[in-house]
């Protein structure tokens, strides 16, 4: 996979309180990914970013909520999220892979 791809793959860190529970208790990151990513190309970019061995790959499509505003209904975008399992003895570090 080529180094374009991986920044296209992952979006970013998805912060919430059950991401937080999950990285301090079973080792596991959230991460908002792109649509058409998949899990073998997740995992790609999570090891070769982050230097770290990937147990598994768990993927959401989430469904973006309704809304009701001024001018009517509105609806936000649907994403996808993926939650990433180490290996026993890994961590993940956030500051040290902005390079």
């Amino acid at each position: 996979m080529n180094q374009e791809r991986v920044f296209k793959v992952l979006l970013g860190p998805h912060i919430s309180e059950k991401a937080t529970l999950l990285a301090d208790k079973k080792s596991q990151f959230v991460f908002k990914v792109a649509i058409d990513a998949t899990k073998l190309e997740i995992k790609k970019a999570v090891e070769s970013l982050f230097s770290v061995n990937v147990a598994a790959v768990n993927t959401v499509n989430v469904l973006g909520k309704t809304k009701r505003t001024a001018r009517g209904l509105g609806k936000r975008n649907d994403w996808k999220k993926a939650i990433i399992s180490l290996q026993p003895g890994q961590d993940l570090d956030f500051s040290s892979s902005a390079e």
